[in-house]
């Protein structure tokens, strides 16, 4: 059988295994698409420190493939690999989430950064510089430096966490829209639509190396060191830019998380 669906169209592909849920025709897909796991692994792996291995994000990211093969529907009008990316990250980030594998004191600084950006900002009305965010830190640049380098494995999840609206069940991408999400409900469509102009405004106010990282990262989806040849930068600076960004853009974010509350 698996010679045989080979020679088949996507189309006729999907719609045996949407009949038939064969499991056949599942493995079929699933090796048809691993690749796009170690793609999306990949990327993920960049960013993270090195007790996190890249066979393991793979692995996490299998179950997110298969979770997407389960709840792919053709009719939606949707491309596969687009709805599949998400459920894969999504899977990979649930994992890590779980392992908790970020040190409490990381995350304490995380906050504390974050919060820091967010007041700070709210006052200026703009966004603030690295001087004015060490001084109100009390601390040198190049402590503020250092800082920004420790916290930067919590800015992994980044654009792809999931912003939760109203029960645990409901939940959208930040980064990018979920494709052919089951969630059809008029108010929910409303609510991921106005998560993605706040989104937008927030990138639009990022200092223009910031921006520039964020869009040839998420958008271009160039990897770190591609930035950095890009740019002119080390890729730690790169990484460094990313990482101001995505705090920024999450204080933004946090801002409004009650505005959509159910």
């Amino acid at each position: 059988m698996a010679e045989a669906l080979k020679n088949l169209s996507d189309e006729v592909i999907w719609e045996q295994y949407r009949q038939s849920a064969d499991i056949e025709v599942r493995n079929h897909l699933i090796e048809r698409y691993a690749p796009l796991v170690k793609y999306v692994a990949g990327r993920m792996a960049t960013n993270m420190p090195p007790q996190v291995e890249f066979d393991d994000l793979v692995s996490y990211g299998i179950f997110g493939l298969i979770d997407a093969i389960e709840k792919y529907e053709p009719s939606r009008g949707f491309k596969f690999k687009t709805y599949a990316t998400t459920r894969i990250r999504g899977a990979i980030i649930d994992e890590l989430r779980a392992l908790d594998w970020i040190p409490r004191s990381v995350r304490q600084k995380s906050r504390q950064l974050q919060q820091v950006y967010s007041d700070l900002e709210n006052r200026l009305g703009r966004a603030a510089s690295d001087e004015e965010i060490a001084q109100e830190l009390g601390i040198s640049l190049e402590e503020f430096d250092q800082l920004v380098n420790d916290v930067s494995g919590t800015a992994v999840i980044s654009l792809d966490d999931v912003w939760h609206v109203g029960s645990d069940d409901d939940e959208i991408q930040v980064g990018d829209t979920i494709a052919g999400s089951e969630k059809d409900h008029p108010n929910y469509k409303i609510e991921r639509e106005e998560i993605k102009n706040i989104l937008i405004d927030a990138i639009k106010q990022l200092p223009p190396r910031e921006k520039e990282v964020i869009a040839l990262y998420y958008y271009e989806e160039l990897t770190l060191k591609e930035i950095g040849l890009v740019l002119g930068v080390t890729e730690s600076r790169v990484s460094q830019l990313h990482s101001k960004a995505i705090m920024r853009l999450k204080a933004k974010l946090q801002k409004n998380r009650e505005a959509f509350s159910i």
